[in-house]
């Protein structure tokens, strides 16, 4: 069982930065796959980023690539998303989420979900 907190939502301007943490606790974080999706209202949930179990590959939606990053500090067991450039179209609940596997993968079939944080970009 894992349990995931993100931090770090709030209201910025269009072309500002935020960044997310998302503390897991429970079985060891080195374990899981770690990803970050995001959902807008009246939209389905979609990918963001990804990193697998080390941190050395990272995988980004084309939406996002080149203006977030997605990082991992094992030791201290979270994630991160460092979102810059932020458009009013990035606006959405944020969700980091966990799996149990060595495969990164981009769509919804991860196991343990945070609660969501809220993300709003002002034009």
């Amino acid at each position: 069982q894992v349990q995931l907190v993100e931090l770090g939502g709030g209201l910025v301007q269009a072309g500002g930065s935020l960044r997310l943490s998302c503390a897991a606790s429970g079985r060891t974080f080195s374990g899981y796959v770690m990803g970050w999706f995001r959902q807008a209202p009246g939209k389905e949930r979609e990918f963001v980023a990804a990193i697998n179990r080390s941190g050395g590959r990272t995988y980004y939606a084309d939406s996002v690539k080149g203006r977030f990053t997605i990082s991992r500090d094992n030791a201290k067991n979270t994630v991160y998303l460092q979102m810059n450039s932020l458009k009013p179209e990035d606006t959405a609940v944020y969700y980091c989420a966990a799996k149990d596997s060595i495969l990164v993968t981009t769509t919804t079939d991860y196991k343990y979900w945070g609660q969501g944080t809220q993300v709003t970009v002002s034009s």
